[in-house]
């Protein structure tokens, strides 16, 4: 193991990226969330770091769930806040229960002309498990985000991120985006400098 380790680590250094059951942690130590590329509901790759300087509420979406109401408070605190320099990014999942079937032009219909959603929305990736998008094991791993780690436990999980990038916040899936207890965490890291 130490052999491969070494090899992986020369490899890595030469550019030249090796899979191993450590790989993911390591790749993403000392990272932020402005680091990450991601694609677009459009299928556009758009650079995370485009929102540096904002305070950040991500969250996994779905379109068949209890809580995909949510999307009329998600809307509404964008709303309030984007004068501020606030944006929700919304990245929807179809990991539990299938609750996120449809295409990406099928979410896109759904959530503008069933809620007006105009907040930054994200092609569909998978937020746990094996196939774990890089986001979201940077989002949920204990070395990169030890204070707000964990696994996803339903659609509709939150983290508030800070102006430099930084995870500042967890909610629920019960937490409403609209709700007094997100609401004073956004507008205290709007205050932050």
């Amino acid at each position: 193991m130490k052999k491969f380790g070494l090899i992986g680590l020369i490899l890595t250094v030469a550019g030249i990226w090796v899979l191993s059951s450590s790989a993911p942690t390591a790749e993403l130590k000392g990272k932020s969330i402005l680091d990450f590329k991601m694609k677009d509901i459009d299928g556009n790759d758009v650079k995370l770091k485009k929102y540096k300087g904002n305070v950040l509420l991500v969250v996994n979406t779905a379109s068949k769930c209890g809580y995909t109401p949510q999307y009329e408070g998600l809307q509404a605190t964008f709303e309030k806040y984007k004068a501020q320099g606030f944006y929700v990014l919304g990245f929807p999942a179809n990991n539990f229960g299938g609750q996120e079937p449809g295409t990406a032009a099928e979410i896109k219909e759904f959530c503008t002309s069933k809620y007006k959603v105009t907040f930054p929305m994200f092609a569909k990736i998978s937020v746990k498990g094996e196939d774990q998008d890089p986001l979201y094991k940077f989002l949920t791993n204990k070395e990169t985000n030890p204070n707000f780690a964990g696994d996803i436990t339903w659609n509709f999980n939150k983290f508030l991120i800070d102006k430099k990038g930084n995870v500042v916040a967890r909610f629920s899936s019960k937490d409403k985006p609209d709700g007094e207890a997100v609401m004073q965490e956004i507008e205290k890291y709007l205050k932050n400098e």
